[in-house]
């Protein structure tokens, strides 16, 4: 790993787990498109892979994203936060030299986990999720760190966006950490949508679905919009993949 992490320099900052949603997602167009899959995985296809300028999810050294809001366990409100850092830190992983992100997630103003995650871009413009370190925290101490690198125990790389995205196509593999039970998949929910965040509001947002076959019947959905990244998180269910 080499570099300097960058935490001076804030791109932006998005408010975004407690957004409104303004229409109803597009979906069943664009058939057609025959996308990526995680057996696509070729070194050789990097050339450049820690220029991330993917049209829906740029990686930036400086940008820093907030993104607030609640979940429910039973009955029970809990306030979330969750910080995204964009660092101009870079570590081979897999033979694939790779961006570091910083992201720190807070549960009722207690850090709950701290994680460095790895993505890179190959020639056609998919960005991949290379592997990623966590360290989740209870009272302060750590008590588990569940990481996975691609080329290691198993571990294989995934799709975390594809170069272009469309609906009715299959879904993709996020990456493979047989090690930590890490099995994580995506899809295209909706394209074309519309939505906001106290921040402001997005046209053309594209919606994707991330899920584990190992937790049927729940789902995340992640919105993002052009030339900015994910400026919303919300859930949906049953999982019917």
């Amino acid at each position: 790993m080499s570099g300097r992490l960058v935490v001076v320099a804030v791109g932006l900052s998005l408010i975004g787990l407690a957004a409104c949603r303004e229409d109803t997602p597009t979906v069943g167009v664009n058939a057609a498109v025959t996308p990526a899959s995680a057996d696509d995985f070729d070194t050789v296809a990097f050339h450049d892979p820690t220029h991330v300028d993917n049209r829906y999810f740029p990686l930036v050294p400086g940008t820093q994203m907030t993104w607030v809001g609640h979940a429910l366990d039973d009955d029970e409100r809990l306030e979330r936060k969750v910080v995204f850092t964009v660092t101009d830190l870079v570590k081979e992983v897999d033979g694939v030299p790779s961006v570091v992100i910083w992201e720190l997630d807070y549960t009722d103003g207690e850090l709950e986990e701290a994680e460095l995650a790895f993505f890179a871009q190959d020639d056609s413009g998919t960005v991949w999720h290379m592997g990623e370190y966590p360290e989740e925290f209870d009272g302060g101490e750590v008590v588990k760190h569940p990481g996975w690198l691609a080329g290691l125990q198993d571990a294989t790389a995934g799709i975390h966006m594809p170069a272009s995205p469309a609906l009715d196509t299959p879904s993709y593999a996020q990456g493979w950490g047989p090690r930590v039970g890490w099995d994580d998949r995506g899809d295209t929910y909706a394209v074309g949508e519309r939505t906001c965040t106290p921040v402001d509001c997005y046209s053309d947002v594209l919606v994707n679905r991330e899920f584990s076959r190992s937790e049927p019947g729940a789902y995340q959905l992640k919105y993002y919009a052009p030339s900015v990244g994910n400026v919303r998180v919300g859930w949906g269910g049953p999982n019917e993949v």
